[in-house]
């Protein structure tokens, strides 16, 4: 069907007020709205509110919903143990959350639906704490006010990895009439979910910590930039004796996220104003969840201000943390492993080793790190001790199996308390990790080449790469490389990456987007010190420039 035929279905079919928005619309709008149909693709939904097609609204939503219904009354049983529904505070949130749960009702499917937004990680929990079927978390994580979207979670808790989603995507295909999916809100099979689960949910928080008779009297900011981390992060917090200071003016759950220039941790806009107050109140330390609470970013108090740690090295402070308590403890297991993505630093690698923990990779995305928890805990081969990414997410309890900012924030403030003891803040922490396991400066290069042009371009770059692999970038030869599009010899399901490794004890990793005209760069510098990565960085930089 061309555009202007599902326009004007649209048109014919729609609500009223879907119908004025409609109405209002240019030719160009309508071609952007309309030509193609919005996509479910490995991480679920994530698009632009508004109607048609190509827009998220209640009946791509519904369309989405019917399809995975239709998936899960393939599965015998499923229907009885239900499926959990979560939203942030984005635009529509509450209201596709309703959606979801009103199709899903409506096919005879179980419903547990928080009556209030929670975060991503506490409905991962919940899936768990229910022994429901799967899990549908409404949330855009950090994109702009404009987007929203919608994931999908196993029975375990975890994102449904490609396997399932291919399977889901089949069902969704099927489709061929949103107008005529039945959505019944108001359905006896759909029930609130009650306070027993976020009680439940704290106290297995609490089961992560490793020392309750801490001094915790120095002062913590913290900022959810207006999301899902406002409740459970100051909660976990205040139950826990720390002196916390809520940032007031981003802990309103605000859709259009007023009073942040960028709700994303992984941004210095996002600590703007937190540090700020910090500096007002003279504070230890700033911590920062994105909207949906699965990531954390902090900032340090150090004598030349505030200095803002990436997520490879909160992930490496907190790591080590626990691994040292462990030890002191006399805690520390033979059968013990950390789960990192391919991308993330090789820090923890060398960490774990020291500590004779067992190191395994995934493909990147939390969801692979979830799936290879489950096929442990199933093997009973290896206990999961910590797992964490690049991007700002970990996870150290298995009580959830997808990144969690609440507990990320709890241990990265136990780790705290403890190191302030000694007279140590986490910068100095950081420093003496590199000092004992070498250091190591990561760096993220996004590239955009928007258009046919710029899509060829990145296929023809990943082409060359493959074809006369380069004998050395920035002077530095190259002794290895991982293709991820070989499964057979990397052991890890197919994706089109690269790796290569240098001589020098540094990698560079090369990952075009699926969805998007941009190709990213992961540098990973080993080197004596940070004058020394800084020279190297720069050389690796210009080589990947060079061929651009």
């Amino acid at each position: 069907m061309e555009y202007l035929e599902k326009y004007k279905l649209w048109l014919e079919k729609a609500d009223s007020t879907t119908c004025e928005e409609l109405g209002k619309m240019s030719d160009e709008e309508i071609k952007g709205c309309f030509e193609r149909d919005m996509e479910f693709g490995t991480g679920g939904i994530r698009g632009i509110i508004g109607a048609g097609t190509n827009r998220l609204n209640i009946y791509t939503i519904r369309r989405a919903t019917k399809g995975f219904a239709d998936y899960i009354l393939d599965h015998p049983g499923a229907a009885s143990k239900g499926v959990v529904i979560a939203h942030d505070n984005r635009r529509m949130s509450d209201v596709f959350a309703k959606n979801t749960a009103g199709v899903l009702a409506a096919m005879g499917i179980k419903v547990f639906l928080f009556p209030v937004l929670h975060t991503t990680p506490q409905l991962s929990f919940a899936v768990r704490y229910f022994g429901a079927f799967g899990g549908v978390v409404i949330t855009a994580s950090h994109n702009p006010p404009e987007y929203n979207g919608y994931k999908l979670y196993d029975e375990t808790g975890c994102q449904l990895v490609p396997q399932f989603t291919d399977r889901v995507i089949e069902y969704i295909n099927r489709v061929d009439d949103v107008f005529k999916i039945d959505c019944q809100m108001d359905s006896p099979l759909i029930c609130f979910v009650g306070d027993d689960v976020d009680k439940a949910y704290y106290d297995s928080v609490c089961g992560i910590c490793s020392d309750s008779d801490l001094d915790k009297s120095f002062k913590i900011v913290y900022s959810p930039q207006h999301g899902t981390g406002a409740v459970p992060v100051v909660h976990m917090l205040k139950r826990l004796g720390y002196d916390v200071y809520p940032v007031k003016e981003q802990m309103i759950p605000d859709p259009e996220f007023s009073n942040t220039k960028n709700p994303n941790p992984e941004s210095a806009e996002a600590f703007e104003l937190p540090i700020s107050y910090a500096e007002e109140i003279d504070a230890d330390l700033v911590i920062v969840t994105d909207p949906d609470c699965d990531r954390l970013g902090t900032a340090v108090k150090t004598e030349n201000g505030f200095v803002r740690l990436t997520g490879n090295q909160s992930g490496a402070i907190i790591f080590e943390y626990i691994l040292k308590r462990k030890k002191e403890k006399a805690e520390l297991k033979d059968n013990l492993v950390m789960i990192s993505t391919i991308v993330t630093s090789d820090l923890g690698d060398r960490i774990a080793a020291k500590y004779g923990v067992g190191v395994e990779k995934t493909l990147t995305g939390f969801k692979f790190i979830g799936e290879r928890i489950h096929e442990h805990e199933l093997l009973k081969d290896a206990e999961f001790v910590f797992g964490y990414e690049e991007s700002y997410g970990c996870l150290i309890g298995d009580f959830v199996r997808d990144k969690d900012g609440v507990q990320a924030s709890v241990m990265l403030c136990e780790a705290a308390a403890y190191y302030k003891k000694m007279g140590l803040n986490l910068v100095d922490v950081m420093g003496n990790i590199y000092r004992d396991y070498g250091y190591t400066l990561d760096f993220l290069q996004s590239v955009t080449l928007p258009g046919r042009e710029g899509s060829d371009k990145i296929q023809n770059i990943m082409r060359g790469l493959r074809e006369e692999l380069p004998e050395e970038i920035g002077g530095i030869k190259v002794k290895d490389v991982e293709d991820y599009l070989m499964p057979e010899k990397t052991g890890i399901p197919k994706s089109n990456v690269l790796k290569l490794f240098l001589e020098d004890g540094s990698w560079i990793a090369v990952r075009p987007s699926g969805t998007e005209p941009k190709c990213k760069f992961y540098y990973s510098v080993f080197a004596k010190d940070n004058t020394e990565a800084e020279s190297k960085l720069s050389q690796y930089k210009k080589y990947f420039e060079s061929i651009l």
